[in-house]
């Protein structure tokens, strides 16, 4: 059955080496129909994408508009020129998969239709290079805190899956690196299966031709739970404040002093980071109302938590003070993804409209 499926290789690249030729020409041989998208290279890497015409088809953009962007474009043409029953493989231009690898996460792919597979590294080997060992420990922290889910590589470019899942990709955010992590974390609330197969881990010369700006592209990566946690930092200088003063003006009334002073500092400092997260953390377009309720229905949630969570503390002997702030930190995550996810959704286009506009 696997033999009748059509195999699609995708690769977005924005200038590349010598090696993309021969991984090219590898794909052909293996066959692979070959998507290659050119995402503004320029003039002195024409060579490379003019002999790669032979093997695949090229699609230029005329500048460099990131590497998010180059994967849905490359996604548009194979949503109208490939069959129904394709499999789509993703893959770098830097030499970092192998064809072997490709091959085994189609086969994946196909026999668990509506799967995004996801060809995962080894990262204790000698030679990977420290800003990716390092990069894929942060976002792979980052992303089971955010979904609960755990992944070992969310920073892989080889992924598989059929056709059915392309409308989905298309309609995920992000013209850049950080259009790969959106993806995964747009996958639990989709209620899209993950899967991994073992890969080879390839660095060539310490991974040097990679594009990636550990600063720059991580804080696009990161840019909601960045915005986030500084919004949720305002809100909880807001809340510490006046809990503070609280307890200290309520100090003759015993034991309820504590809880009642964290309700009431909890209602203002929601407030304020309710409106800072709907206007500037997720610039939402749903009405204030619908997301008030929902907003301060998790507030209740949370503040019921977080008041059993702090009150048990301090009755076990804590410093007021200190259980404060770790009660904050353990509520901080599954906040962020509530309002991430339900309260704030961006919106998507759906699989139908998309589906009917590819048409």
């Amino acid at each position: 059955m696997l033999t009748e499926i059509q195999r699609v290789a995708l690769i977005p690249a924005y200038e590349p080496e010598d090696g993309l030729v021969n991984l090219v020409v590898q794909l052909s041989d293996a066959h692979f129909k070959i998507v290659l998208v050119d995402d503004g290279s320029g003039e002195q890497y024409r060579r490379f994408f003019s002999a790669a015409k032979r093997f695949a088809v090229v699609l230029t953009h005329e500048e460099n508009r990131g590497k998010g962007c180059a994967l849905r474009t490359g996604l548009s043409y194979i949503a109208r020129h490939c069959s129904a029953n394709a499999v789509v493989v993703t893959l770098d231009a830097d030499g970092q998969h192998s064809v072997t690898d490709a091959v085994r996460a189609a086969n994946e792919a196909a026999e668990n239709p509506g799967t995004l597979v996801l060809g995962c590294r080894r990262f204790d080997g000698k030679d990977v290079p420290a800003r990716s060992r390092f990069g894929n420990r942060l976002t792979c922290l980052v992303y089971r805190l955010a979904t609960g889910a755990k992944v070992s590589d969310t920073q892989t470019g080889l992924r598989a899956f059929t056709m059915g899942l392309v409308p989905f990709l298309l309609g995920v955010e992000g013209d850049r690196y950080e259009y790969e992590m959106n993806v995964l974390l747009a996958c639990p609330r989709r209620k899209i299966p993950l899967r991994e197969i073992a890969i080879e881990t390839i660095y060539e010369n310490g991974n040097a031709c990679s594009h990636f700006n550990a600063l720059r592209d991580s804080l696009r990566i990161y840019g909601d739970i960045f915005k986030f946690a500084l919004s949720s930092f305002t809100g909880f200088a807001v809340d510490y404040g006046l809990y503070t003063l609280l307890t200290d003006v309520m100090g003759g009334l015993g034991a309820v002093a504590i809880p009642l002073a964290n309700v009431l500092a909890r209602i203002v400092s929601a407030w304020v980071n309710f409106s800072i997260n709907r206007k500037y953390v997720f610039k939402t377009e749903e009405k204030l109302a619908k997301t008030a309720l929902q907003y301060f229905g998790l507030a209740a949630i949370i503040l019921a938590g977080n008041t059993v969570l702090l009150s048990t503390l301090v009755g076990a002997g804590m410093n007021k003070y200190l259980a404060k702030v770790l009660t904050e930190i353990m509520f901080f995550t599954l906040s962020w993804a509530a309002q991430k996810f339900i309260i704030f959704p961006k919106k998507e286009e759906s699989a139908e409209g998309l589906k009917a506009e590819l048409q």
